[in-house]
């Protein structure tokens, strides 16, 4: 059984952005990512706050606009048409969730399709349907960066991806497909989930769900991707997938916390840096 280190590959990622900023700066370009958070959910916060050392890190000026929770959805709007006409920056970033009375759709979709580095716009999702190049949504992006990393070709494979977001299983579903594996995916209504996970040789998992996946629900040799990442009340991290019995089974798998995480930030900083280039075109 081999570790899929995400950390390790994303301190490569980086180091190899910092080059390119350095680049970009010699031509009188700074990348330049803004973030809107709207409410006090902790959670957000800390993601936030890690995506601003990660811009600090290497490089890129970062900006973030926090926002009451009973904010008006017509102010939020503003905000991002603003942003969208500011030259400086490269990419805007809507922090998930947003407050009820908030239609996300609408929001998502106000930002610039040229400055949405997380991927959600319809233009966007549809060029990745297609096969285009465009902005992918950065966890599935990070998850085919990790799998070229170790040379795991999804080409011909049985894939399974659990989950089905807008976010990640839709875009990861896309991304195999393109790939040229067979997909098959499943959500919250699939019945009988060990019958879809148990044949796939590539098995990716991200619903939010402690230990979901458990050791007979694997391939022997099979490639476990874990996505999902939960808080037990014990205070430990852990993914969707038991981890202790199924690393025995498997070929490689991703560790929670160290896999799919860091490599979720680094692709935000990629896409930041390929909308950066844009501006030399």
């Amino acid at each position: 059984m081999q570790v899929l280190d995400g950390k390790a590959l994303s301190v490569k990622i980086k180091d190899k952005a910092k080059e390119d900023i350095k680049v970009l700066k010699s031509k009188g370009i700074t990348p330049g990512l803004a973030v809107v958070i709207i409410g006090d959910d902790p959670a957000s916060h800390t993601y936030v706050k890690m995506k601003e050392k990660a811009c600090e890190d290497i490089g890129i000026y970062s900006i973030v606009h926090k926002m009451p929770d009973d904010i008006s959805e017509e102010k939020i709007i503003e905000t991002i048409e603003m942003m969208n006409g500011n030259s400086n920056i490269d990419g805007i970033l809507i922090q998930l969730p947003l407050p009820k009375h908030i239609d996300t759709d609408r929001v998502l979709q106000t930002v610039s399709a040229q400055k949405d580095v997380d991927g959600f716009h319809p233009f966007n999702v549809g060029k990745l349907i297609l096969g285009l190049d465009t902005f992918i949504p950065c966890t599935p992006l990070g998850v085919m960066k990790l799998l070229e990393e170790y040379d795991i070709d999804p080409k011909g494979l049985d894939a399974c991806v659990v989950g089905a977001s807008n976010i990640v299983g839709k875009p990861m579903m896309n991304l195999l497909l393109n790939a040229f594996a067979t997909v098959d995916i499943c959500h919250i209504y699939t019945k009988d989930l060990k019958s879809h996970t148990e044949k796939a040789d590539l098995l990716i998992v991200g619903v939010g769900k402690p230990n979901l996946i458990t050791e007979d629900m694997v391939k022997e040799g099979a490639i476990v991707i874990d996505i999902g990442i939960n808080r037990l009340q014990s205070g430990k991290l852990v993914g969707d997938v038991a981890y202790e019995s199924v690393s025995s089974k498997c070929d490689f798998i991703t560790p929670v916390p160290g896999g799919v995480g860091p490599m979720t930030i680094a692709m935000l900083l990629e896409n930041t840096i390929k909308s950066a280039w844009s501006r030399l075109s």
